[in-house]
């Protein structure tokens, strides 16, 4: 099946890509990860039947760390601390006046018995002659007029985006920005939708003159 290209610019204030290894710590990685990636493209396009793989990411700004306190309220306190209704409080270091453009690829996702698609979704797919290329323009089209099916966010999801849209023409690719990362975290999910978690992991992931180029895995799409 064919893959169709599509791409998107997305700025803000503030963004945590979390490294898992850096503990109750996180401390983000300087590039979305390939799943915070995937979700921000399928914010503007969704659906059980869309496979979107993400393939480069180019850094925008210079990079820049901050702190960040938060009182963190939520499920993963001790039971006595949500018991008597109280927090802790979280230390993170994330990035600050970021801005990324992105690109990835969309086609069908491939009709098997253990991926779970909607009966409408399939139909759609079946009436349609090229499914993949009616994506790639309905993203294009909800890019343009800046409509979502949820809102983007850089990360965590307090992060909200100052823009998300088409390339901007004065937005430029930091190239003095090279580095490796050893291991850097690919999906949490990557067995596709309402699978079960299972974390992936991409290993010596370059990041070469502000470009970062995801490895290419196998992903199953339409015949």
């Amino acid at each position: 099946m064919k893959k169709y290209s599509i791409q998107m610019e997305i700025s803000g204030n503030t963004a945590m890509w979390t490294r898992p290894d850096t503990g109750d710590c996180p401390v983000s990685y300087p590039a979305p990860t390939f799943s915070a990636a995937k979700g921000i493209f399928e914010s503007v396009l969704w659906g059980p039947a869309v496979q979107i793989e993400p393939t480069k990411v180019e850094i925008c700004m210079p990079l820049q760390y901050h702190n960040y306190q938060t009182n963190y309220g939520g499920p993963l306190r001790k039971g006595g601390v949500v018991k008597s209704g109280g927090g802790f409080q979280l230390l993170a270091t994330p990035l600050i006046d970021v801005c990324y453009r992105l690109y990835a690829t969309v086609a069908p996702v491939v009709r098997q018995s253990n991926i779970k698609i909607s009966e409408s979704a399939r139909c759609w797919d079946g009436r349609t002659t090229s499914p993949g290329h009616a994506y790639q323009a309905i993203f294009n089209r909800r890019l343009k007029r800046g409509q979502c099916f949820s809102i983007p966010f850089l990360g965590w999801k307090e992060f909200g985006s100052s823009y998300w849209g088409p390339f901007r023409e004065k937005t430029a690719v930091q190239k003095n920005i090279s580095t490796v990362i050893p291991s850097m975290l690919r999906e949490v999910f990557s067995n596709g939708y309402a699978s079960d978690v299972n974390f992936s992991f991409d290993q010596n992931v370059s990041i070469k003159n502000g470009i970062l180029i995801f490895p290419c895995k196998e992903v199953a799409h339409a015949e």
